[in-house]
């Protein structure tokens, strides 16, 4: 393979590969877990929840999305701002974290990963957590080129999680369950950690039959993650989930649904590279996804959450709410 130079990757990716190697995330944020606050994990457990960056950062994420989008319509060279961001970085100064402080407050109690743990708990997994300690899966060197520095960050994962005795992850993001499974490994020969997916555990919970009820009945569409459906392969135990939730009236997609569904135009950075396509993918994904008639639509990705909610905003759809399937779970949990 001819390696990639930096001046034949866009800025906006280059910043990303900057933000992994010196905050270990991809949003250069050093604020990590506050989403975990006032909960409880096991401390003798040998299976981890992995929270990864997207759901962590989410609001954060969905500011500069909207800023990025804003400026690109109004002709500004927004990807200037990049070398500024640089040249503060060089100086000790890390806008992005002087940013994120100012984002990242809201939202705390309501994020889609303390559903996801309380759905855990529900099935039966109690699970530890690394806390600000979790290493970034850095998926993002991998798919922009940097193979040599994706295996240096892949066997220093393996070392932080062997030195804690971790045996199993549980991941909620796609891209990072992918990577975790299936790169990492191929990158690492000693890699022995078993990865799965919080839908996995979920699916397995219900079959030894563990019910999920809603309080009131819902029309209710699936979006399928691009790497969730096509390089996880999991299509078949979103829809068993969703059929089985007491409640949950559910509305398939009609031809574009599993592994030919319709990219939500997000993902690997090409919502900040190309901003203006990327919103029209997400528009048109989102019409789709309306025409089945559902109030709810579920997904399985932050950057799917993303782009929808911003695809079902830009087509003035009122009355429908975009969630992750945690949340939808969450909603469906006995009550205390």
């Amino acid at each position: 393979m001819v390696p990639r130079r930096d001046n034949q990757v866009p800025d906006a990716l280059l910043l990303l590969r900057s933000n992994i190697h010196s905050k270990n995330n991809i949003f250069g944020v050093s604020r990590k877990a506050k989403w975990a606050r006032g909960m409880e994990f096991s401390a003798e457990s040998d299976t981890f929840f992995y929270a990864g960056c997207g759901y962590q950062f989410m609001e954060g994420a969905e500011a500069a999305l909207s800023a990025v989008r804003t400026l690109d319509k109004r002709g500004v060279a927004w990807e200037r701002s990049l070398g500024v961001t640089g040249f503060f970085n060089k100086l000790g100064i890390n806008l992005g974290q002087i940013y994120g402080s100012l984002h990242f407050r809201a939202g705390e109690q309501d994020n889609p990963l303390r559903d996801a743990v309380k759905v855990l708990r529900y099935v039966g997994k109690q699970v530890g957590y690394l806390g600000e300690e979790e290493p970034c899966c850095a998926a993002p060197l991998y798919f922009m080129g940097f193979r040599t520095e994706f295996a240096d960050k892949a066997a220093e994962t393996h070392r932080i999680l062997t030195a804690r005795g971790i045996k199993r992850l549980i991941s909620v993001v796609p891209s990072c369950t992918y990577t975790l499974k299936e790169l990492a490994p191929s990158h690492v020969k000693e890699w022995d950690i078993e990865v799965g997916h919080f839908l996995e555990v979920v699916h397995e919970g219900m079959d030894r039959g563990i019910s999920f009820r809603l309080p009131d009945k819902v029309r209710v569409t699936y979006h399928d993650p691009c790497v969730l459906s096509r390089f996880c392969h999991m299509v078949d135990e979103p829809r068993e989930i969703l059929t089985r939730i007491d409640g949950v009236q559910f509305a398939e997609v009609r031809h574009t649904s599993k592994e030919w569904s319709t990219c939500c135009g997000g993902g690997g950075g090409f919502e900040v590279v190309f901003p203006d396509i990327s919103e029209i993918l997400a528009a048109r994904r989102a019409k789709e996804l309306l025409a089945t008639g559902a109030s709810v639509i579920v997904t399985a990705c932050p950057g799917c959450v993303l782009q929808l909610r911003d695809g079902v905003k830009a087509l003035k759809a009122k009355d429908v709410m975009v969630m992750d399937m945690a949340q939808l779970l969450a909603k469906a949990l006995p009550e205390d």
